[in-house]
């Protein structure tokens, strides 16, 4: 194997790590050996993360990373190419970039194999390039790939202020469908209405069941994205359209629900999910190289953009953590670390 160096890369870094299961006071700085770029790798200079959900449940111990996959948290990361493997023959040393990975985020230097590796747009913020990769291939892939959303159908986005929600506002309105969302406060549905949701319901209030009746007329919605799960399931069953397809990519509300086959199979529904992390990077690559057919555009033209909530610096994660915990943010919260 053959790599090329740019000088002065350290033999360590700070790294934040979890120590045991537990709550957010478990991630404790460190300091850890920079991890060095492995067949069709990159290694990557570090300077800003993304904080997702899935973090969360890794430190609490629900959410082991793969096979291979550093311990350390972080799913997605923004900075500078600092060392390519001959095998990634797109990037050279110098390269401004942001990529997916299966962990090691939370670090001064992480590897990323090169297909999932995308270059920040032009006039884009590195913090706001490193809260892309996590979220945009989730809602990519979900939304579009396997839920297959059209112009004017009408989709109901559950958690519409999260990360995950803000970036599929924005990628269905700009679709031209019809944006249906739920969140937990006016403010939050405010926020979401100027994001481009036609309708936001916010669900301590109203029920989204019956809301979702009165502004289809009765028809429901052609898709449903759904962070909650188990809780949320039969309600989302009568939000949906003939032929309608609900999508899951979360279980906050649990993993667990009866379920009434006989509204499914007269309803003529789909129920289908998936989860991210765990695919192959050939898979990753894929949706990385449809993310900048499709989706660059839209962010260099500056009709979607990342929204940030707050950042804090790398050493400071485990606020960052109690940040997300509280689910008082609206998009996603960064990490950044100072050079």
């Amino acid at each position: 194997m053959t790599t090329t160096t740019v000088p002065r890369v350290p033999e360590r870094m700070l790294a934040v790590e979890i120590t045991a299961p537990g709550g957010p006071d478990v991630l404790r700085p460190t300091q850890r050996s920079v991890p060095r770029p492995g067949a069709a790798e990159v290694l990557i200079r570090v300077e800003a993360a993304g904080v997702n959900r899935p973090d969360v449940l890794q430190r609490l111990g629900s959410y082991p990373p793969p096979a291979g996959a550093s311990d350390i948290p972080g799913l997605e990361v923004a900075g500078t190419v600092v060392e390519v493997d001959a095998g990634a023959p797109r990037w050279r040393p110098g390269d401004r970039v942001c990529a997916l990975v299966a962990g090691g985020g939370y670090a001064e230097y992480c590897v990323a194999p090169a297909i999932q590796c995308l270059p920040i747009p032009p006039e884009m913020t590195v913090v706001s390039a490193a809260a892309i990769p996590e979220t945009f291939f989730t809602v990519w892939t979900n939304l579009f790939k396997r839920g297959g959303l059209q112009p004017g159908e009408r989709v109901l986005i559950h958690g519409g202020s999260s990360g995950i929600g803000t970036t599929a506002i924005q990628l269905a309105h700009a679709a031209e469908s019809i944006v249906l969302t739920t969140a937990g406060s006016d403010a939050k549905c405010a926020a979401c209405r100027r994001l481009g949701a036609d309708v936001a319901i916010n669900y301590r209030r109203d029920d989204f069941v019956e809301v979702v009746r009165r502004e289809t007329s009765g028809a429901g919605v052609d898709i449903i994205l759904d962070i909650i799960g188990g809780s949320y399931l039969l309600r989302n069953i009568e939000c949906l359209a003939l032929n309608g397809r609900l999508i899951q990519i979360g279980l906050l509300g649990g993993a667990h629900a009866p379920i009434d086959l006989g509204r499914l199979m007269r309803r003529r529904l789909t129920i289908t999910g998936s989860t991210l992390r765990v695919r192959t990077a050939e898979e990753k690559g894929e949706l990385a190289r449809d993310l900048e057919a499709n989706v660059w555009p839209l962010l260099a033209a500056g009709r979607v953009a990342p929204v940030i909530d707050r950042t804090f610096p790398l050493a400071e994660a485990a606020d960052a953590h109690r940040r997300m915990e509280t689910s008082e943010h609206v998009g996603k919260i960064v990490l950044t670390i100072e050079k």
